[in-house]
């Protein structure tokens, strides 16, 4: 933020500069602007030039470092959080140093960082920060560092103080209604409602009187007055949820009300004044919509003042181990049991497609909390559809054998709907064990079996036998050494590994 000074910001202290980003994120949503420094000097340099409101000192150096920059703070007076490195410090530190507040887990969260603030705020500031505290802890998460995520969460900062209205974009389960809490939450209506409509879930004959409310007897089972959305969010917000899925009739009376600000319940005829701040989403494609007459322009260029659209998920692969991380949390924090999920697990489901999103991810997670509470859940307890699509079986994928390759025990104990590797079967030649015995390279063998015949070629199948025999290669060139491997296939080393026991390759 370009407005905000040293006294209001927060000096990190740490050697990992990848975790500037993931702080910085959070801390602009928090008010905050972020420095940082990772060495001695710096630091001396920075305490020098203005007051912060605290000092977050990570993994800095090791301890002598520590101990030093710790000095240096002391005589500063400027409060420490420690983050990033063992908790038992904090006792050790706080003996020695009376700055020494409190100490973070990681990765940092909204709720813990702002009741750490709270603890070292002055007198004067506490009522600033803990309402800032309160406020942020009932923000939603918006997870994620890469960069995709962060314009997203920059679009919010930017609109969050004005009034105009927003309209936010993305498939379903992107999260369309935490980018709206997190407006509401960060504008200037924060201390009004926050009232959440969705409109493909109400009938279309009843949501005029959900929206604008009715009089007593205005219609069949009206038997007393009822407020509508409008009034319940008079000096807040009204999300719009799947605005795309309104009626046409529907999208006439919303329409006169953000022109002129005022609407009636249905069977009054007196008007109601409205101070409303309007967000609407949708996950369809209004502009085509409205091109087939399904959704009024004048209406979209009301609503499209400000548009934010969210990236789908496999958009943004590199976010899913903070998701994962994210929703474990969730799950503990609500005492609903735990899970964890290994660096193969993770690595397999970074490469998923995710058409569900983060609501997907989400009920993954929770469905692996059921299936193996308070347990560490590997590659393969995934559920199948989360696993890659494998075109051999274990006893297919290796075309080194010992004793000598037969393909007809490769096939000896296959199930009945095993069709993909009888098919395989057929397109061996008759002499692949005599070609073996022969010495003929596994490539020649896989050349072999790739003759485009009458019948066609299951190319899936195809590639899969050269990979296995790409890796055999890579890691007859590096002696066994898997990461060494992974170079030469300029692949993840987790990636190389989940492959590895996918075709049953040892090393």
């Amino acid at each position: 933020m370009s407005n905000t000074s040293p006294q209001s910001g927060i000096l990190l202290v740490e050697d990992d500069s990848q975790i500037f980003n993931e702080i910085k994120s959070l801390m602009g949503f928090m008010g905050f602007d972020t420095f940082y420094v990772n060495d001695l000097d710096a630091l001396t340099g920075a305490l020098n030039s203005g007051e912060f409101k605290c000092v977050l000192l990570g993994e800095f150096q090791g301890e002598r470092a520590r101990i030093e920059a710790l000095e240096k703070i002391q005589s500063s007076t400027v409060p420490v959080i420690l983050f990033n490195q063992d908790k038992i410090n904090l006792e050790k530190y706080q003996s020695q140093y009376s700055v020494v507040s409190s100490h973070l887990e990681m990765p940092l969260k909204y709720e813990p960082v702002s009741l750490a603030l709270e603890a070292i705020s002055s007198p004067g500031n506490a009522t600033s920060v803990t309402a800032v505290g309160k406020l942020v802890s009932r923000i939603p998460k918006l997870g994620g560092s890469s960069a995709a995520i962060q314009y997203v969460r920059t679009m919010i900062e930017q609109v969050a103080k004005a009034d105009a209205s927003v309209l936010i974009l993305g498939e379903s389960g992107t999260g369309k209604e935490v980018v709206a809490r997190n407006i509401h939450a960060l504008s200037n209506r924060c201390k009004a409602g926050f009232v959440p409509v969705n409109c493909g879930a109400i009938p279309a004959d009843l949501l005029e009187s959900e929206l604008f409310g009715h009089e007593k007897g205005a219609f069949t089972g009206a038997i007393n007055s009822r407020q509508g959305r409008f009034e319940l969010a008079e000096k807040g917000t009204l999300f719009l949820d799947e605005i795309g899925d309104m009626s046409l009739p529907m999208q006439v009376k919303l329409l006169r009300v953000l022109q002129e600000r005022t609407f009636e319940r249905v069977g009054s005829n007196k008007s109601i004044q409205s101070d409303v701040r309007i967000l609407a989403a949708t996950h369809r494609n209004l502009e085509l919509n409205i091109k087939d007459g399904k959704f009024r322009e004048d209406l979209f260029y009301r609503l499209n003042v400000f548009p934010i659209e969210l990236p789908s998920l496999r958009e943004r692969l590199e976010d899913v181990p903070f998701l994962l991380q994210d929703q474990i949390d969730k799950l503990e924090a609500d005492n609903r049991g735990t899970v964890r999920l290994t660096a193969e697990a993770t690595e397999m489901l970074s490469q998923y497609s995710w058409p569900g999103n983060v609501r997907e991810l989400s009920n993954l997670v929770e469905r692996l909390s059921i299936l193996y509470p308070d347990s560490i859940v590997d590659a393969q307890h995934l559920p199948p559809k989360y696993q890659p699509a494998s075109a051999f079986k274990p006893e297919v994928n290796s075309f080194k054998s010992n004793p000598p390759f037969n393909p007809a025990l490769m096939f000896a104990d296959l199930d009945e709907d095993d069709e993909i590797e009888r098919s395989l079967l057929k397109k061996l030649p008759a002499d692949l064990p005599q070609k073996i015995s022969e010495g003929y390279s596994e490539t020649a063998i896989t050349k072999a079996a790739a003759t485009l015949d009458d019948d066609g070629l299951d190319l899936k199948e195809h590639l899969a036998g050269m990979e296995v025999e790409l890796i055999t290669q890579a890691l007859g060139k590096t002696d066994g050494v898997v990461a060494h491997a992974a170079k030469l296939l300029k692949m993840r080393r987790t990636t190389l590994v989940e492959k590895l026991k996918k075709y049953n390759i040892k090393t």
